[in-house]
């Protein structure tokens, strides 16, 4: 319609105002006309992708946000914009402030939870990474490594969540409930197979630790060696879970005895983050627990039982290493990475 009009000699000004057009949105109109004729006005233009929804972006920046400050020479104990922005344009992938803050945001975490969240203090981070990333680089087909955490404790009772509803209709969650129980589920991911195992405690100690261990011993007895990666929970780094563990390897070391070896490979401190198993939890709050209203704990227990049984058969039935997103509900893809984010900012 610009270009039929000007045709007519029309004024620029009067065709604007005419179409409600931008003064600079007529004149570009025609210059392109004028340029290409109409092959070159109706041409399709391909938009530029933003550079904060670019992956590259995105993994450097989750990156540099989980390395402590004083690994690039910053005398800071957390991050700020401008020193997240000037290491971002030594790594290649120069970024302004908005769109850090964007990538950030759509992530789930504001600046503030990142100080929190996203960052370890831990001052050997770097050869913990390191040693992990080799031995899951080169971990052999007898070889397993299992991610290791605790979910919960959690109350049974009406939960909260995001649901569908009717126009008008306001979903309640009443603050202050009778709780019909309570559960701590301990788990295991084992990533080369995807495969989870778990059990329900009691507490969260030394004692279900070793039976964990124990549980995985006997499930995984045909296999050379296991490797154990959890956080630095003080339950997870006792001097009895660390005699147990001498203990089994010196059974393990004899020749009548089929008992893999165990090697303990922590995680950095307060870097829950790097805990792949953490991603599955969150997949599983938001498929069964969000929203829910379980009876009694027994009804809780049969339905968590039901989705780990469920996405264990998924991965028998489709062998892949922990990276695929099951049923579409997981945070993260379940994979060791060091710019991943496995534990949900939004869940509680």
């Amino acid at each position: 319609m610009t270009i039929l009009l000007h045709l007519d000699n029309i004024f620029q000004h009067s065709i604007g105002k005419f179409l409600f057009l931008n003064q600079h949105t007529v004149k570009n109109y025609i210059d392109l006309y004028k340029t290409g004729g109409v092959d070159r006005l109706f041409v399709q233009r391909r938009k530029e992708v933003k550079k904060y929804k670019e992956p590259q972006y995105k993994e450097t920046l989750f990156k540099i946000l989980h390395t402590p400050p004083a690994c690039y020479d910053i005398n800071r104990t957390t991050w700020k914009m401008q020193d997240l922005q000037r290491i971002m344009a030594e790594e290649g992938c120069g970024l302004c402030k908005t769109n850090i803050r964007k990538i950030i945001q759509d992530a789930g975490y504001t600046v503030r939870k990142a100080k929190k969240v996203l960052t370890s203090n831990d001052p050997n981070y770097q050869v913990k990474l390191e040693k992990i990333t080799q031995i899951l680089s080169n971990l052999g087909p007898k070889d397993k490594f299992f991610s290791i955490d605790e979910f919960g404790p959690f109350a049974v009772k009406l939960q909260g969540g995001k649901s569908l509803v009717a126009p008008g209709e306001v979903k309640i969650v009443p603050q202050y409930q009778k709780s019909k129980g309570r559960l701590i589920c301990t788990a295991a991911l084992e990533l080369s197979t995807n495969q989870l195992t778990h059990f329900y405690s009691e507490k969260k100690n030394t004692k279900e630790m070793v039976k964990l261990l124990e549980m995985l011993l006997k499930e995984y007895a045909n296999e050379d060696r296991i490797y154990f990666s959890w956080d630095a929970a003080s339950w997870h780094a006792s001097k009895a879970l660390y005699k147990k563990v001498e203990e089994i390897n010196r059974h393990a070391s004899g020749k009548d005895q089929k008992i893999p070896m165990v090697e303990l490979v922590p995680l950095p401190s307060r870097a829950q983050f790097l805990n792949v198993i953490e991603s599955i939890f969150s997949g599983m709050a938001r498929a069964i627990i969000h929203n829910s209203d379980y009876q009694s704990v027994e009804e809780a227990k049969k339905a968590i039982d039901r989705y780990f049984e469920e996405r264990n058969q998924y991965f028998q039935e489709n062998p892949k290493r922990a990276g695929n997103k099951i049923w579409g509900k997981e945070h993260v893809a379940t994979e060791f990475s060091e710019s991943n984010n496995c534990k949900d900012p939004t869940f509680r």
